[in-house]
């Protein structure tokens, strides 16, 4: 995706996570386990977010970076191209690296 987020915004790849099954076989849908949080990879960033004296505070993460972050809450932030979903979030709403 050719796509450049400004200012301090970060373009992740959602990671699927695999389906969840009970002993018995019955698969779970997503929306059992009421996450509010999600796996993706970094894919591109913004160059930082400018301070209030007007120096640049560069972003901690860079792209190939496997990260948790805070699933947006609005759909205007999630994009999809094919059959892959990506979401732009702020780099507050990274929780890890991992």
């Amino acid at each position: 995706m050719n796509l450049k987020p400004l200012s301090n915004n970060i373009l992740i790849e959602y990671i699927e996570e695999e389906k969840k099954t009970t002993k018995s076989g019955i698969v779970l849908p997503d929306n059992v386990e009421k996450k509010e949080h999600t796996k993706g990879v970094v894919i591109s960033t913004g160059p930082g977010k400018m301070t209030e004296k007007g120096t640049l505070t560069p972003i901690t993460v860079k792209p190939g970076d496997k990260v948790l972050f805070s699933k947006p809450w609005s759909d205007d932030k999630k994009l999809e191209e094919g059959d892959k979903k990506y979401f732009i979030v702020s780099e507050d709403d990274i929780l890890a690296i991992f």
